[in-house]
């Protein structure tokens, strides 16, 4: 039997394991974007590199689908254990608390580095008069990278309310079983033709699209754009329909060649139509290639998603302490990162280092020391039983248990 096909009980390594790879690719996304040829971050470095825009463009191409769509199997899975009480508990703690509580120490401390690479630039002194600061409106009220939780809130509402009338009137299951047959027919090699179709559409109506950003983060305000709640909410949805249907992984676990191939492929398509390494900001204008480039970005963006999660299926469910350990540290790691990449970047202007070397430079930096506050702050503390679930004692053995249901 394919570890996947494992009984639903049974821990899902794979996933969990790509769960936190997913969060920690997140630091060398934003470490990438001070390397780039065009300017487009505000601690942007003089050594740039058009392969720092291939690393970008890689990275944003599967990383949150992939995240949301794992956030959704582990959802539905944490709701047929806990119900809907505890899910609404545990949801409201480990993902509202985090967003609404800890965005008060990140926002202050990436408003810090800013003012300290201002005193720089103006000769060790803060100046002064400078433009005020935007107004925090609904529509502008700056998430920052913490937006995908905000985001989650949503789909975990959507889902709940969806659910809701299927749980009251579908008492003998005859909804719930065509569902699942419908899930059986999607998963194939086919899946990210028939997913990128919704993707692609709101791409081609989204206004200025710029295509070498893919998926318009939502960083920005309290309603998300089009693009991005059809993009996470169909990867969300599929992993709630996934959980139904874990049998499903297995066929998603033997097709991993075939879905890696048609992720290079098409995603090699897709950074060149959107102008290759150069990035550009010019927003495609032409009705026909806008066209072919939704589509086949949106195609990319599920066959990449489906590509990695075979890949975990594949050569990661087996336990691995250290995998482990990752995952729990990625949640912990992802939310103080930013900051934390933007003092490196900083730190790193001036070095004799090429590009490469001063991304690994903050890549490692951050992360080490991300880590070490984890083990130090987090992970025996409260904080560690209010992020992942449990507070794990100094000295303990390890843990077998279920996956946190991020």
């Amino acid at each position: 039997m394919s570890s996947s096909e494992a009984c639903p009980s049974d821990r899902l390594h794979g996933l969990d394991a790509l769960r936190g790879a997913a969060l920690l690719l997140g630091v060398v996304l934003h470490a990438s974007l001070g390397y780039l040829p065009t300017v487009i971050w505000p601690f942007a470095d003089e050594q740039t590199s058009p392969w720092a825009t291939v690393i970008f463009f890689a990275i944003h191409l599967f990383r949150m689908t992939t995240f949301f769509l794992i956030a959704g199997l582990f959802g539905h899975m944490l709701l047929q254990r806990r119900g809907l009480g505890g899910f609404i508990r545990d949801r409201l703690g480990r993902i509202a608390g985090p967003l609404f509580g800890l965005w008060w120490v990140v926002f202050p401390a990436v408003i810090a580095v800013f003012i300290w690479k201002a005193a720089i630039d103006n000769g060790g002194t803060i100046p002064t008069g400078g433009p005020p600061p935007p107004p925090m409106t609904f529509e502008t009220f700056p998430l920052l990278h913490l937006w995908f939780l905000w985001v989650l809130m949503i789909l975990y509402a959507a889902f709940l309310l969806l659910r809701a009338p299927f749980a009251l009137l579908d008492r003998d299951g005859a909804v719930g079983r065509l569902v699942d047959r419908l899930t059986g027919a999607l998963i194939g090699p086919w899946t990210p033709a028939v997913m990128a179709a919704p993707l692609a559409l709101a791409l081609w109506l989204t206004p200025d699209w710029i295509a070498i950003f893919g998926i318009p983060t939502p960083d920005k305000g309290f309603i998300p754009n089009p693009a991005a709640l059809t993009a996470f909410g169909s990867a969300f949805a599929l992993g709630v329909i996934l959980d139904r249907r874990r049998d499903l992984l297995g066929r998603i676990e033997r097709f991993w060649h075939g879905f890696t191939v048609m992720a290079l492929g098409s995603g090699a398509g897709a950074l060149a139509l959107s102008g290759g390494a150069v990035f550009t900001f010019d927003p495609v204008t032409d009705p026909s290639l806008k066209t072919a480039l939704a589509y086949l970005y949106a195609f990319a963006v599920f066959a990449s998603t489906m590509a990695v999660t075979g890949l975990a299926l594949r050569f990661m469910s087996g336990h691995s302490a250290v995998r482990r350990y990752l995952a729990d540290a990625s949640y912990w790691i992802y939310i103080i990162h930013l900051p934390l990449v933007m003092a490196a970047q900083v730190l790193m202007l001036d070095a004799p280092l090429p590009w490469w070397g001063k991304l690994a430079a903050v890549t490692a930096g951050v992360t080490a020391v991300s880590l070490l506050t984890y083990e130090l702050l987090v992970r025996h503390s409260f904080v560690g039983r209010w992020l992942n679930g449990r507070r794990i004692p100094w000295r303990s053995r390890p843990d077998t248990g279920l996956a946190p249901a991020e």
